[in-house]
């Protein structure tokens, strides 16, 4: 602390030094205005009392008065203040309380009674959407079941109306009288088979008409099988009580040599 003071103390003495220069400068200046003004005062009232009168020459005596610096006031050192370090806070601690063993086994239960519920309602969900899927499917089975017995119905009497018509177009115009044709005599030289096919119409009265030959024929048969078929006779057809004409009735004849 001695140190640091002295210190001080030789830094300030150039600066106590000038300030009483400059105090000792302003006093010489405003002397010497002073008395620069009390002598031009002089010599004007001097001037206008020699242009009335002549004055006696008086003589003035001026005195250079050195005013003494006000001594410069040095502020006091500041004492350095201790430095005080205030106390740790200590944050209270917040009291724990200790759960209620039957609160929180009561809790427990609840959490497990909810995890049960929503594990039953969960399965009964799960039952209820492979029941429907169940009667879905039964439901699609019994509609293919019984898409199938109604084809099966339906190919059955089909059949059964086509085996009608069937025996009912047999028994309408089956044929009374038939006369096989003659073979040949040069295709029977010539040994000469074949088969040829006659296609008519049965008439209402049972009678063929228009016969024409179809199909591939040797021409030795076509006339005689034209001829024969000509004169076959059948029981003509009935529909709604009236005979009708039983078109494209087709017969073929075998010529065979034994």
């Amino acid at each position: 602390m001695s140190t640091a003071l002295m210190s001080d103390a030789r830094t300030q003495a150039p600066a106590l030094s000038w300030a009483r220069l400059w105090h000792n400068s302003q006093a010489v200046v405003v002397t010497v205005a002073l008395h620069s003004a009390v002598i031009a005062f002089l010599v004007l009232g001097w001037s206008m009392e020699h242009e009335m009168a002549v004055p006696a020459p008086s003589t003035l005596k001026t005195r250079l008065v050195m005013m003494p610096a006000e001594p410069v006031a040095v502020p006091p050192e500041p004492t350095p203040q201790p430095v005080v370090t205030p106390p740790p806070v200590v944050e209270p601690k917040p009291e724990v309380t200790k759960p209620d063993p039957q609160i929180q086994a009561r809790k427990l239960e609840q959490a497990a009674l909810a995890r049960k519920r929503v594990e039953e309602q969960k399965q009964l969900k799960e039952q209820q959407r492979l029941q429907q899927r169940a009667e879905q499917a039964e439901m699609q089975r019994q509609q293919e079941l019984a898409e199938q017995a109604r084809v099966a119905a339906d190919n059955a009497r089909r059949a059964q109306q086509a085996a009608a018509a069937a025996a009912a177009d047999v028994r309408q115009y089956l044929p009374i009288s038939k006369q096989a044709p003659d073979y040949p005599q040069r295709a029977l030289d010539k040994g000469i088979e074949g088969d040829c096919t006659v296609e008519y119409s049965v008439t209402p009265q049972g009678k063929v008409e228009n016969p024409k030959v179809v199909g591939d024929c040797h021409p030795a048969f076509i006339r005689p099988s034209l001829v024969a078929a000509a004169t076959f006779r059948y029981q003509p057809r009935i529909v709604d009580g009236q005979a009708v004409t039983v078109p494209a009735v087709r017969n073929t004849f075998h010529y065979k040599i034994h």
